[in-house]
């Protein structure tokens, strides 16, 4: 519970951790924000990391003011979620090879559609889970079990995160210059975070009316 209580604290007062931050580290913010964006994306036991919230806010509260250079952590945070999956691949490559040839309690057939599956439909799945949180961390981890092509992989990784990065830099950096929400920064960032979590509740209520 305390862990919950102090995520949603950082969540909702970001701009005033990433100003402290700002003030004690200076230009080392750049190498802060990629380790955070690569932790989120890179590891399936970081999902829990800002994302969304992080990107908007780093475009709205520090790009459109000039504090730091637009383009440069545009670059820096792409290269971030494109390695961060990249790596998250290779972690479920290793793993999937593991499963396949010791594991007693997954069968091959399952593993085997798996593979199929993303041979189909994985470009826009890794596309489309960089904007659902959770599901982002998750996707090029199965998709690396599941022995995508990395060739295939690799270049809708790419695609995937210069639109989700670009979207939520610029959009913070256009956004965040409108007086209305750099009043209301925190009500807009649990707006963006209600928003990102709407496909994984509509998921779950088909999954329950399926069930009935």
């Amino acid at each position: 519970m305390a862990i919950i209580t102090a995520l949603i604290e950082l969540i909702l007062n970001l701009d005033k951790y990433l100003d402290i931050i700002l003030q004690n580290y200076g230009a080392l913010i750049y190498l802060i924000l990629f380790a955070v964006i690569f932790a989120e994306t890179g590891f399936v036991i970081t999902p829990f990391l800002p994302g969304d919230s992080l990107l908007f806010i780093s475009g709205a509260l520090f790009a459109s003011k000039g504090i730091i250079e637009l383009f440069l952590l545009f670059f820096i945070l792409a290269g971030a979620a494109i390695l961060g999956d990249s790596f998250n691949y290779w972690i479920g490559k290793y793993i999937g090879k593991k499963i396949s040839s010791n594991s007693r309690f997954i069968k091959k057939e399952y593993m085997q559609r798996t593979h199929q599956f993303y041979a189909r439909h994985g470009g826009k799945t890794i596309i489309l889970a960089r904007f659902v949180p959770i599901i982002r961390t998750f996707a090029p981890f199965i998709a690396g079990i599941g022995r995508m092509n990395y060739l295939r992989f690799i270049s809708f990784n790419i695609m995937g995160g210069i639109l989700w990065v670009g979207t939520f830099v610029f959009g913070g950096y256009y956004l965040g210059r409108v007086e209305f929400i750099k009043e209301n920064l925190s009500l807009f960032i649990l707006l963006i975070i209600f928003i990102s979590f709407i496909p994984i509740i509509i998921e779950y209520f088909r999954n329950q009316s399926a069930k009935h």
